[in-house]
This record gives structure tokens, C-alpha cells and sequence, in this order.
């Protein structure tokens, strides 16, 4: 087999194991167990109580979720949120921002599919029976002030500004404890996903008192989630500077804080960070004012089987006659790359675009993002936009192909060279790897040049999946005809002849979904093979039908990828082509592609020319 070949297999086999590797580490983990049910109040009482100082509002966590509690929560009045991309409501009782969907996001292409919920109340009311995932502020006591003097989950406010919330036009919501403290809430929303909360107290007694205000972002039970390795759903939390990700299974394996007494995590910030929950697409996340310092925890209660994050903001002192107040803000919504940069750059939430969840190859996927966000600008086509990035980071990688291809026509000039050391030597394989080492050095040849383009498509590959599988961008993107979602596999099957038969096919997640071949699965097969046919099989038999056989495996692996990352890997496989065809026919060794396809389908050549070349050396060597 010549040293050519050699390269090409060593390339293919690398990337063959490399997505073996990442389908088997990659794949869905078993849905866990749906452990969702709410704590009951007498579990959320046991809930460990704060310190005297403010370091756990955990007597907020649960909620109400008694059956009684549940019908209150169905009855409480509520605050109307309309905005040109969410739509919900505020409970009264508790003050929640407990009810948000996103009006520009369905769970399903389907035009009458509902639109994607994010937050849920308590209780499983007729509002949503999806599990209670929530946003709530409060005040934590300091200085000996008595906790019900503070208002709690059951609290009822009252309406006192405004009727609907929407872009310009806040609500205020009220509550008069008896006993000299007034509290309000102001909450404002802008034309996209941030909620600005303004907490007040106001003092009216005689004497001073101290208190933290906080605010909550709330999960009941464990989120389903897509739990795969590549994707990051769960804790997120950026704390001057340094990002933190917490996937969702492991904040109860966090140990247990002292000042807690739950598994908790606890991080001072000296000046800017923020904290919340991130799902594939969707985010809800606490930032305090750019500057503010504030304690950042997460923290998981058993007992509710509740994951919670916090930021409590400094102690205040409020003197008799004085008001003391304090903003922070919500991201409740869609992580739009665009949306979350504005947020950053224009409000100065730092770090907050590290709130995607760019990976490992971070300082590759963040640039692919931004081309192809700029294409799609551009060309209003996503699918086309994939096709010109791959146009683009070819034409990157072209000098390095250009040097692989020229190498591997020097190595088919050096065949004769090579076949005459074969015979010099005979069976001394060192001196054989010597002789060729120095006609390579000689030749000016490197034989491992082949095999660069593919090593450096790796990173690259794991990058654009990356962006393709995680990025909303790509959420329900059309590109032509019968590929309405480049985020999801090809919808078509060769099961049932790509819907020309009546039949259905195994949906994704099946054991025998890797048969249900799209169109675009099998254009990737044919691609690689055409590809592979510009070089002649190798002599050897077994090297020959692994070879064969490669194109194919690639095509049932790829099969259930996202459609956007197959039509990438067809486009890339159609450049290369003729980048190699064209190169290596310009050093004057045009590919011979159709003698090497008919020779594929020649049973009986390749069965008359595989034992030739083991037999030459032996009659040479006597």
C-alpha cells in the first residue's frame, strides 16, 4: 500500500474514532426520574431557618402548595405582563413573577403549537402544569428586627400603580405591615427580556431598623433536559470576572454550608457578576446594578427538592422618617446572542454573553458564531449561510490543503523510488522506514502532510456543532424544501421512501431511529464516498473494506445530527473535492475517479489485483 494511502486511512480512521468517541460520550443520558412533586408545607417549614444575620431566605424557597394554598393561588388577582415578546403575569400573593411565555418561540413547527413556557407557579394551577419555576424578591431581617415584620410567600400585595405591564408602563405593588414598615415593589420591563425590580421600604415608626434585601430565582424538582455531554443546562454564574457552570445532577452533591445547612455554594462579589438557571435556549438570571457587591449563592433543598439561586445585597440602615431602596434586574427569556450582547455592552452586565454556552473551544466557536450571525445578516438564509461559512473557513484552511494536496502528488512521483527500495531491502522494515525517511528529506516530502487538513477540521467540526446544536439562532430555521429546522435531524426517511409511502417512521430517541435515513444523511455518505474515490483503493484486502465500508458508517452516525451540521459536512466534503481534484491535477496527477469507482464495483479485479503485489517481492528476493 503506498504511503499516499496510508495517510488518507490514517486520516479517516482518526476522524471515524474521534466521532465514534463523541457519539458514545455525547449521546442522551436515561431521562431521570421525574421527582417533581411539591414539598408539602410542613417539609418547607423544615427547611433550615436563617441565622440572625441575613444569609438565608429560605423560608421562601417552597411556598405555598397545599391543595387550600393552591386554589388561594388560583384566586389571588393578578398582574397582566404584555410586552411585544412575553406575555403572562405577577401573583399578588407572594409577589411572584411566576407566569412568562415567549411569544416569538413555539415547542413545535406547528402553527397552532404553544408558545414556549419559562416560568411556572406553584401549585400546578390552570395557569400551567408545568413544574414551579419562578422569580421572587424579598427582605431578609438584621440588627434583631423581628422576620414577621417582613413580608413572606403568603403575603398579599396590593396594586397601587398601573394595571398591565408592558414596555413603559410599570406596576407598583404594596404592602403596609402594621407595624410602621411600608414596602413596595416597582417593577418595569423593556421591549425584550429584562425585568428591572425597584425594592422600598419606607420607614414610619420611631426607631431605626436594618434589613438585606434578596432576590430568588426558584426551580421545583430537577428540569427535563436534553443531558448531553456537550451541553451545559443548569447553575451559571459569573462572580468578578470568573464564569461558573453547575449542571443540574450535581448542585446536591454541593457540600453542605455551615451558615446554610443545605448543600449550598456561597460567593462574595466584590463589584459585578450575576446568577441564575440556563436550559438549552431559555435563561433566568438575577443581576444586580454593574458595581453593586452582593453574596451569590446556589444552593439545593432536599426536603422540597427545590434548586435555588440567590443574591443578597448588603445590609441597609433606615432611619425613622427615611426611605431606603435598591434596583436589581431579571433576565427572564430567550438567550439571543444579540439580545444578551446589547444587555452587556448597553447596561454593562459583564461577562453576560458568556451566559451561552460557548465550550471548551470557546475561542473558536465564538467566532464562528459571529460569521455566521453576520451571514445570515447578510443573506437572510440560514442553511446558505452555513454553506458560505464553510465556503469561508475552507478558503481559511486553503494554504494548508494546498501544501497536503502537493505533498501527496510528490508522494505519488516518489512511487517508483519507493517501489525499487522495496525490492533493495526486501523484509528489513527499518531499513525500509530509513531509506524512505531520507528520500523524503531528499524530496523535500512530508507524508504526514495528508492527514493535517482532517486533524485541523476536527476542532473546527466540534466548533460548529457546538454553535449549531446550542445557539437559538438556529431554533426552527428553515433552509429549502423539506428541511424546516436546522437544529433538528432531516425529517425525511428512506424507510418510507421519504414520505412517499404511508408509513411512519421511528421517532428520535428510538433504537432503530440510526436506520431512519434523511436525504441529507445520505448525500453526506455519497459525498465522502465520491471523496474517497480519488485515490486508488488499497491493495491490501482488509484495508480496502474498511476503507469501503467508512463512508457509510459516517452516514448511519450523522444521520440523527442536526440538519445544519450534515449540510455543513456535505459542503465541506463537495470543496475538498474539488480543491484536491483540481490541485492534484495541476502538478500533473489527475485523479483517475471513474477508473477507481469501476474498479470499486469490479468484484473480480479486485480479487485478481489484491494478491499481485505481496507476490513480486517474493520473486525478486530468491
Amino acid at each position: 500500500m503506498d504511503d499516499q494511502n496510508k495517510n488518507l486511512i490514517l486520516a479517516t480512521v482518526l476522524s471515524f474514532l474521534v466521532i465514534l468517541v463523541w457519539y458514545t460520550l455525547f449521546a442522551p443520558d436515561t431521562p431521570p426520574v421525574d421527582t417533581t412533586a411539591p414539598a408539602s408545607q410542613s417539609q418547607t417549614a423544615e427547611a433550615p431557618a436563617a441565622p440572625p444575620v441575613p444569609t438565608a431566605p429560605t423560608e421562601v424557597t417552597a411556598g405555598p402548595t397545599t391543595d387550600t394554598t393552591a386554589t388561594e393561588l388560583a384566586a389571588t388577582p393578578r398582574v397582566k405582563i404584555d410586552t411585544p415578546r412575553l406575555e403572562g403575569s405577577i401573583s399578588l400573593l407572594g409577589g411572584r413573577i411566576d407566569d412568562l411565555l415567549l411569544k416569538d418561540y413555539r415547542e413545535t413547527l406547528e402553527p397552532d403549537s404553544a408558545n414556549i413556557r419559562l416560568l411556572a407557579p406553584v401549585g400546578g394551577t390552570e395557569i400551567g402544569a408545568a413544574k414551579p419555576y419562578y422569580a421572587v424578591y424579598g427582605w431578609l431581617p438584621a440588627g434583631g428586627l423581628d422576620r414577621k415584620l417582613l413580608p413572606d410567600p403568603n403575603t398579599v400585595w396590593t396594586l397601587t400603580e398601573g394595571d398591565t405591564l408592558a414596555p413603559g408602563k410599570p406596576v407598583t405593588l404594596t404592602w403596609d405591615n402594621g407595624a410602621g414598615l411600608v414596602f413596595s415593589r416597582k417593577v418595569a420591563v423593556d421591549a425584550d427580556y429584562l425585568f428591572t425590580i425597584t425594592q422600598s421600604v419606607e420607614n414610619r415608626g420611631a426607631a431605626p431598623v436594618r434589613l438585606a434585601p434578596y432576590g430568588i430565582v426558584a426551580r421545583h424538582g430537577q428540569p427535563e433536559s436534553k443531558n448531553f455531554f456537550v451541553l451545559h443546562e443548569g447553575l451559571v454564574r459569573m462572580s468578578d470576572g470568573k464564569l461558573e457552570e453547575t449542571k443540574y445532577k450535581d448542585i446536591p452533591d454541593l457540600d453542605v454550608a455551615e451558615r446554610e445547612g443545605v448543600p449550598a455554594n456561597v460567593i462574595d462579589v466584590a463589584e459585578n457578576g450575576w446568577i441564575g438557571f440556563t436550559d438549552k435556549y431559555w435563561m433566568a438570571t438575577l443581576a444586580p446594578n454593574p458595581g453593586q457587591a452582593f453574596t451569590s449563592v446556589v444552593k439545593y433543598v432536599p426536603g422540597a427538592d427545590i434548586y435555588q439561586t440567590e443574591a443578597r445585597l448588603p445590609v441597609m440602615d433606615v432611619a425613622p422618617g427615611a426611605t431606603a431602596s435598591v434596583d436589581t434586574m431579571l433576565f427572564a427569556g430567550a438567550k439571543e446572542w444579540e439580545t444578551i450582547r446589547d444587555y452587556e455592552t448597553s447596561i454593562g452586565i459583564a461577562g453576560f454573553i458568556d451566559s451561552i454556552d460557548w465550550g471548551w473551544f470557546f475561542f473558536l466557536t465564538k467566532p464562528i458564531f459571529w460569521v455566521l450571525h453576520w451571514l445570515h445578516g447578510f443573506i437572510g438564509n440560514m442553511g446558505w449561510s452555513i454553506i458560505a461559512l464553510t465556503f469561508i473557513i475552507k478558503a481559511i484552511v486553503f494554504p494548508l490543503a494546498r501544501k497536503s494536496y502537493v505533498s501527496m502528488a510528490k508522494m505519488k512521483e516518489l512511487q517508483p523510488e519507493i517501489e525499487k527500495l522495496k525490492e533493495r531491502v526486501g523484509d528489513d522494515r527499518q531499513k525500509m522506514q530509513q531509506e524512505m525517511m531520507a528520500l523524503y528529506k531528499k524530496e523535500k516530502v512530508n507524508p504526514a502532510a495528508g492527514c493535517l487538513p482532517i486533524l485541523l477540521q476536527i476542532p473546527i467540526f466540534f466548533s460548529l456543532y457546538k454553535v449549531i446544536f446550542v445557539t437559538i439562532e438556529l431554533y426552527h430555521q428553515p433552509w429549502i424544501g423539506w428541511i424546516h429546522d436546522l437544529s433538528a435531524p432531516d425529517p425525511t426517511s428512506i424507510l418510507n421512501l421519504f414520505g412517499l409511502l404511508p408509513f411512519a417512521t421511528p421517532e428520535p430517541g428510538s433504537i432503530f431511529f440510526i436506520f431512519s435515513l434523511g436525504i441529507l444523511p445520505i448525500l453526506l455518505g455519497i459525498s465522502m464516498w465520491f471523496q474517497q474515490k480519488l485515490n486508488p483503493a488499497p491493495t491490501d484486502p482488509t484495508q480496502a473494506a474498511v476503507f469501503a465500508w467508512m463512508p457509510w458508517i459516517f452516514m448511519f452516525m450523522l444521520g440523527g445530527f442536526a440538519s445544519g451540521l450534515v449540510l455543513y459536512w456535505i459542503a465541506n466534503n463537495t470543496i475538498t473535492f474539488a480543491q484536491q481534484y483540481l490541485i492534484m491535477t495541476s502538478h500533473g496527477h489527475r485523479p483517475d475517479l471513474f477508473g477507481n469507482i469501476r474498479k470499486s464495483f469490479s468484484r473480480k479485479g479486485a480479487k485478481t489485483e489484491a494478491p499481485k503485489k505481496p507476490e513480486k517481492p517474493k520473486g525478486k528476493a530468491k
